[in-house]
């Protein structure tokens, strides 16, 4: 299984960036998925997740900011993020919610002015 998470980089305050979640080796449609976020100097957090039917839960920090969506066609995950704060910054990893798969390599969210 390889999961490759992109669209990261450097954002103002209250601005926005869709990550993305491409998995190769597995089907993502059978599984929940999560979208984590590891901050510097802190354990890696759940900030969202959908299930395979498309229910989806959040994170209170990002509850009402961010969107979580899945595109099966395509083999994979969404994260809309907006409204973003100097507190989401950190490292973005997908994964499944249960019995995690090998984590891949994340992408980089830095929000600053």
């Amino acid at each position: 299984v390889q999961l490759v998470a992109s669209g990261g980089g450097l954002v103002q305050p209250g601005g926005s960036l869709r990550l993305s979640c491409v998995a190769s080796g597995v089907s993502l449609s059978r599984n929940t998925m999560g979208w984590y976020r590891q901050a510097p100097g802190k354990q890696r957090e759940l900030v969202a997740s959908i299930g395979t039917i498309g229910t989806t839960t959040f994170a209170n920090s990002v509850e009402g900011r961010f969107t979580i969506s899945r595109d099966n066609a395509k083999n994979t995950v969404y994260l809309q993020m907006n409204s973003l704060k100097p507190e989401d910054t950190g490292v973005y990893y997908c994964n499944r919610i249960i019995n995690n798969w090998e984590w891949g390599q994340g992408t980089q969210v830095t929000v600053s002015s």
